[in-house]
């Protein structure tokens, strides 16, 4: 792996943002639509991998203006495909999608895999990437549906005409890349899956006063990483599991494009 420092101007070159997704992408629309305005400058949207060939997710991308790459790389069907395979190769090969996207920040926007060591490592330089596995033909051409619109830069981001080229890479990928994770609850609370679940069913037991989202670097134990930005979400007395959801997903909306362009001006 080669190491280098950056000599093309940080003010001039636009950073390559991958997303790694699992569902219906609201949190990838989040993050399309600031792409390039005051909310996230200086960035687009270059590449999205879901694990799920039916996540909604992947026609938000390929119908946005201009259209975003996307590449699925589902578990099931990898292992199906290459006998013997393990977890840890699943793991190695999704690495080995986000470096071919040569990416300047990685983000988990609802990713539902824990990702292993073997991920982290390649992306870290630590390691290389596998060679490209056995996998199905390609189906016919067909995006997921579903009967939520597609909103396409909403005015709370005021965004700015739409810039039709994709940003050039560098010519040598740059080590650590860096990995950020959307979680919706506070650090060290509610660790892994179903967390805004467990929150409500903590608060009615008076366990907890409320819960809240964050955005972390990424490390091998789950949701763990180092926060970047965390807000409280209030949980009311008479909330039902879809009135949080509600909420914590509006502040997610806004909680991920602020991480995102956290990291990107530290690049």
């Amino acid at each position: 792996m080669t190491f280098l420092k950056e000599t093309i101007s940080k003010e001039k070159r636009i950073k390559r943002i991958t997303v790694l997704i699992s569902g219906s992408g609201s949190n990838l629309q989040a993050l399309m639509d600031a792409a390039g305005t005051a909310r996230l400058p200086n960035a687009a949207i270059t590449h999205v991998i879901s694990s799920r060939s039916n996540a909604y997710g992947l026609t938000r991308a390929s119908t946005h203006s201009p259209s975003i790459p996307t590449s699925v790389c589902a578990l099931k069907t990898f292992l199906n495909h290459n006998p013997g395979a393990t977890r840890q190769d699943y793991d190695g090969q999704v690495a080995r999608l986000v470096l071919d996207s040569r990416p300047d920040l990685v983000v988990l926007a609802g990713w539902m895999h824990i990702l292993s060591n073997k991920f982290l490592d390649i992306l870290e330089g630590k390691s290389e990437p596998p060679p490209a596995p056995a996998l199905p033909p390609p189906e016919p051409s067909s995006l997921p549906t579903q009967t939520e619109p597609i909103p396409s830069h909403s005015p709370m981001f005021n965004a700015a005409p739409l810039n039709e080229e994709v940003p050039a890479p560098l010519h040598t990928q740059v080590f650590p890349i860096p990995i950020i994770n959307l979680h919706p609850a506070l650090p060290g609370a509610f660790d892994g899956a179903h967390a805004i679940e467990r929150a409500l069913e903590a608060f009615k037991k008076g366990e907890v006063k409320g819960t809240g989202v964050m955005v972390h670097k990424v490390v091998a134990e789950v949701d763990r990483g180092e926060p970047l930005l965390v807000r409280n979400v209030e949980i009311k007395p008479d909330d039902t599991l879809e009135e949080l959801e509600t909420r914590i997903h509006s502040v997610e909306h806004e909680i991920i494009v602020d991480g995102a362009r956290i990291v990107i001006e530290q690049l």
